[in-house]
């Protein structure tokens, strides 16, 4: 393919496929391992986003009105935490002059949202309320349908439609016929009575029977639902001067029992170690503590930042309400940071607005408020930035860097949360002692998975084995009484 149509792709997707091997086992699950047809997929999807300069696409290089009138945007999340993809048909009306310009607009949307969460899957929602014959547009719903069937690899988990007219049914028998037997699967027919089935009513609008107030405006970009850092969000905030009494004991609490666990640790500690302290706190200053190498890391430039895509909360019954930030400044100079969350109402975060200095590592304490427990919904979002030397980090100073540092040389990175019913979490919690029982990694997961795999494996063998020889002697049977019966046949001829 390369050598015949090298001219047809963009080189950066050349590049990015030879080095992103999730990529590529996205392209090889979405066509179930077919080397043949993956490839062709790959074909397709690489002269597409060269037609349409995918790579190049943004804000600037497409008509404002395109994102003023609110007909495609990103906004909250599914039961299953992933992102929604919001098609509002009312506001879509056919045009052929604009046909491209909207195609590319819907390109933009996935592209901007594949690179900035490492294409996590969608679930979009087609809001077809108090639309009728003269919002259907099949070349439109097409073009959709192909971005996720052929373009975008396992990029779709289901298609929520919600209250489509019965007038478009024989539209949509069409549009069927273009999805697949995959994707017709994901198809999901609702109405204001089951639509929650799908989608919890904190993320939907009051007309589809939910509870969430948000509005589409433009500008912003309305791209994801993370709130103003924790510390400039009233009362629940991580630097709170009217805490209570009884959580500044709490806190206290559980600050005394990590100190007594450090020194416990430090006692068994041999006599080699205990020579060398002042070197080993030296290194404590920049590596991880507690336990922290156990943890899975996402490497930016400007921070790792650990864990590297979940926070571990226990439910109410396992009270781990607490877990644990760790970032690492691996540059030469100070790094700004501050934390953003989609449910600001919920947590606590300290610090959430401060600095880190070159070469060392700060822990950043996340704890559920009051009575709320965490949702598969919730998100955070860290944004880094380098500060210059003769920069100050105080909060007045951090404050007018942040109003004054430009976007391009912003990192984020954002972590989703994860419940854990019974099991110890993955990741590190406060509750846990870090120092005598070792957290389960994404690794040690990923090689129980395997194990069980092969497993499996074997036993899908075996049973095959077993069906073969069940099926040899029901053939074997079948032919000794014929061989009988045709011996019996016989003997009652002659006899006769």
């Amino acid at each position: 393919y390369f050598l015949d149509k090298s001219d047809k792709y963009d080189s950066r997707d050349v590049e990015r496929l030879q080095q992103d091997d999730k990529w590529v086992e996205n392209y090889l699950i979405w066509r179930h391992d077919i080397v043949d047809d993956t490839l062709k997929m790959i074909d397709e999807s690489f002269q597409w986003r060269k037609e349409y300069t995918v790579n190049d696409l943004s804000e600037s290089v497409l008509p404002k009105w395109l994102f003023e009138i609110g007909a495609l945007f990103l906004h909250g999340y599914d039961k299953e935490g992933y992102k929604l993809f919001w098609f509002k048909v009312k506001h879509h009306t056919r045009d052929p002059k604009q046909q491209l310009e909207k195609k590319k607009l819907v390109a933009f949307w996935l592209e901007h949202y594949a690179k900035r969460d490492h294409g996590k899957p969608l679930t979009v929602v087609f809001d077809m309320a108090e639309t009728g014959i003269s919002h259907i547009d099949l070349d439109f719903v097409r073009f959709i349908v192909n971005c996720f069937t052929d373009y975008y690899p396992n990029f779709l988990t289901k298609i929520v439609i919600f209250e489509m007219p019965w007038i478009m049914n024989a539209a949509f028998k069409i549009v069927k016929g273009w999805l697949g037997p995959d994707a017709i699967s994901m198809l999901k027919f609702t109405n204001k009575s089951d639509v929650q089935e799908y989608i919890s009513g904190e993320y939907l609008p009051p007309h589809m029977g939910g509870t969430d107030s948000f509005k589409y405006s433009y500008p912003p970009l309305v791209d994801d639902d993370f709130q103003t850092p924790l510390c400039e969000n009233g009362p629940i905030t991580s630097e709170d001067e009217h805490e209570s009494k009884e959580e500044i004991d709490a806190d206290t609490k559980e600050a005394g029992e990590l100190n007594e666990a450090q020194n416990l640790n430090q006692k068994k500690m041999n006599s080699i170690e205990q020579n060398s302290k002042s070197e080993e706190t030296d290194k404590t200053e920049v590596k991880p503590k507690n336990a922290k190498k156990a943890l899975t890391t996402f490497k930016g430039p400007l921070l790792h930042i650990s864990p590297a895509e979940e926070l571990y909360f226990g439910s109410k019954e396992t009270g781990e309400k607490k877990c644990l930030i760790v970032l690492t400044n691996v540059t030469k100079n100070v790094v700004a940071f501050k934390v953003r969350t989609t449910a600001p109402e919920k947590y606590r975060v300290k610090p959430s607005n401060s600095s880190c200095e070159p070469g060392t590592s700060l822990d950043i304490i996340v704890s559920l408020h009051g009575g709320f427990s965490a949702s598969l919904q919730d998100r955070f979002l860290i944004m880094a930035a380098e500060m210059d030397q003769s920069s100050g980090a105080g909060v007045p100073e951090l404050a007018q860097f942040w109003k004054e540092v430009p976007r391009t040389k912003v990192m984020e990175h954002r972590l989703r949360c994860h419940v854990i019913e019974s099991s110890k979490p993955s990741s590190l919690t406060l509750k846990d002692n870090a120092f005598n029982i070792p957290a389960k990694t994404n690794e040690d997961l990923h090689i129980q998975l395997t194990h069980l795999l092969q497993i499996n494996k074997r036993l899908e063998e075996q049973m095959n084995h077993c069906l073969w020889f069940q099926q040899l002697s029901v053939v074997l049977s079948l032919l000794s009484v014929t061989v009988a019966a045709f011996c019996f046949y016989l003997a009652y001829a002659q006899r006769s």
